[in-house]
């Protein structure tokens, strides 16, 4: 605890990555209690004494639940999430909370309530999100594991920004309760740390089912705490980098050519292929503004004037959807599911970019361009992440490499879903064979 308390005071006045932090005789004293614990022969859990910032999407008691926004900027709740209470059950010391962006909306880490985070690799560039606290605390060193969300991008973007491993998880492995609606959508919590094997760990505590989410399935999380190495060899894998046409920063293209011939020394037989994505532009976006409007459409009559503008835009674009475009949305999903399935019956893997750019100025609010294409929302500069999104399987972000300014540039391994272990143990093969992960940034 005084080792990160350390790091947290020298670092995070810059990163703006932890907030709500407690005091020091509190995180102390916490940390004496897990002692002793340990001392008195108690049953300790397989994170015990580990410290954690909970991601500002999770309510947590004893810490604010601003979810990046003014308009919940005092809130205290009176219950921990599904995921905070595993968490606690495994012996972590809850020290603070990450930053998100608003209401965890946009790939950038900022908000009115606590500011802007930045990326330790390089202080004017966005730390990614909206998980981006987290990925900043992980890579500088302040946390050694980290919770977070993934709708869109938000654990493997950030992952992708700071040079960390994240997993976004099959839909339903880890519960996400308390939800609005639950059954509806693409967003999962999922972990996040500096070695895909410490992802793997922090994931046989996050997973397995839960009754207050109706959507979660059985599993076995302890599978997840066996070694990852496997033979690869014959395994077959799609490569489509731009997943069939998306603009690609040259310099992210460049560190991404480097490595089909990676996977094809672990024995991989890599194959130029790519799934059809047919409407699934449409599908993402319509199902996600739909439910944005449903959850926080009534916000928006009572605090406009305190809701960015990419926020109020989201919410008036789903309360103009109609049933019947809804509706068409979920039938497209289904036709793309079904094609995904058979897709990976010849492939079980496909690589690709996580972002579609590397680390931007953390003065925007998101990128407006990819190498010449004009993006015409705020979202549309990562659709290498939301397609992914759309497919409801596992899909990873383990770091590849940097560009010639020394900005971190990720790879995104996805997979049949349910098949989490295998992406996991293609991660960790692929991270044992370049070593990309072990790069830490100097002190910012």
């Amino acid at each position: 605890m005084r080792a990160h308390l350390d790091r947290i005071h020298c670092l995070n006045p810059r990163l703006n990555a932890i907030v709500a932090l407690l005091s020091d005789d509190e995180c102390l004293a916490h940390a004496d209690e897990s002692d002793r614990r340990a001392a008195r022969g108690e049953r300790l859990g397989p994170l015990h004494g580990l410290p954690i910032a909970f991601k500002d999407l999770q309510p947590a008691v004893g810490f604010p639940f601003t979810r990046g926004s003014l308009i919940f900027k005092n809130d205290r709740p009176q219950a921990d999430s599904v995921l905070v209470e595993r968490l606690r059950a495994a012996g972590v010391i809850p020290i603070g909370k990450t930053n998100v962006p608003e209401f965890g909306m946009g790939s950038h880490t900022y908000n009115r309530v606590y500011g802007t985070t930045r990326n330790p690799f390089d202080l004017t560039k966005s730390a990614g999100g909206s998980s981006g606290g987290a990925g900043a605390a992980l890579a500088a060193g302040l946390v050694p594991i980290a919770d977070g969300t993934d709708l869109g991008g938000s654990l493997r973007n950030p992952a992708n920004f700071n040079n960390v491993v994240a997993l976004r998880p099959t839909v339903g492995l880890v519960p996400n309760a308390p939800d609005a609606m639950p059954l509806f959508g693409f967003s999962v919590n999922g972990p996040m740390a500096r070695s895909v094997a410490d992802v793997a760990w922090l994931l046989s505590v996050m997973a397995g089912p839960d009754d207050r989410d109706p959507g979660s399935m059985p599993s076995d999380p302890s599978s997840f705490r066996q070694p990852l190495g496997r033979d690869l060899k014959g395994v077959r894998v799609a490569w489509c980098p731009d997943l069939g046409g998306l603009p690609l920063d040259p310099r992210v293209r460049s560190v991404l050519n480097s490595h089909r011939t990676t996977f094809e020394t672990l024995g991989c037989v890599v194959d130029d292929a790519c799934p059809d994505f047919t409407n699934v532009d449409s599908v993402f976006l319509t199902i996600r503004a739909w439910r944005t409007a449903a959850v926080l459409g009534p916000l928006l009559h009572t605090h406009r004037d305190q809701m960015k503008a990419d926020a109020v835009r989201e919410i008036e674009a789903g309360l103009a959807l109609t049933g019947a475009d809804v509706a068409r949305a979920f039938i497209q999903h289904g036709e793309l599911l079904d094609r995904m399935r058979r897709f990976h019956e010849t492939y079980p893997f496909i690589v690709c970019a996580v972002n579609q750019v590397p680390p931007f100025d953390a003065t925007l609010d998101w990128p407006t361009s990819i190498d010449g294409v004009p993006m015409d929302h705020y979202i549309a500069w990562m659709k290498s992440t939301y397609w992914i999104s759309a497919l409801c399987g596992p899909a990873i972000s383990v770091p590849a490499g940097f560009t010639p300014e020394g900005l971190p540039v990720g790879i995104q391994i996805a997979g049949r879903r349910h098949d989490d272990l295998g992406v996991l143990q293609l991660a960790h093969a692929f991270e044992q064979a370049t070593q990309v992960g072990r790069r830490r940034p100097t002190s910012p």
